[in-house]
């Protein structure tokens, strides 16, 4: 099948940023089902209350973040971010001193 190459500057990724409540078992009951919801969506985490997820288009970004705001949690502070694939790559990440790269995008097939 053929590759498409999709544009850096068209293709997205979503963020998902949340602060959630955890004191009562209610709220702990909450924040694990908004994250295995992330999961189901797709996302990945990055880091503990961030995750991101690989959008081919602005458009799918915008359908994923509809999907999320039909999960929200009833308390805390969740923040959408989109970037675009090229804003994405330009990421420093840093374990420790140590430099690493940042995701790279998943492989998209052309399904026709």
């Amino acid at each position: 099948m053929p590759r498409r190459n999709l544009s850096k500057y068209r293709a997205m990724w979503l963020f998902v940023i949340f602060d959630l409540p955890v004191k009562e078992k209610r709220q702990r009951r909450d924040y694990a089902r908004f994250r295995k919801a992330l999961l189901a969506e797709g996302f990945s985490m990055l880091q503990f209350s961030v995750y991101a997820r690989y959008c081919p288009s602005e458009e799918a970004s915008i359908a994923y973040r509809r999907r999320v705001q039909l999960i929200l949690p009833p308390k805390g502070e969740v923040r959408l971010l989109s970037l675009t694939d090229r804003q994405f790559a330009k990421m420093q990440v840093f374990q420790a001193k140590t430099r690493t790269s940042a995701e790279k995008p998943p492989d998209q097939l052309l399904l026709f």
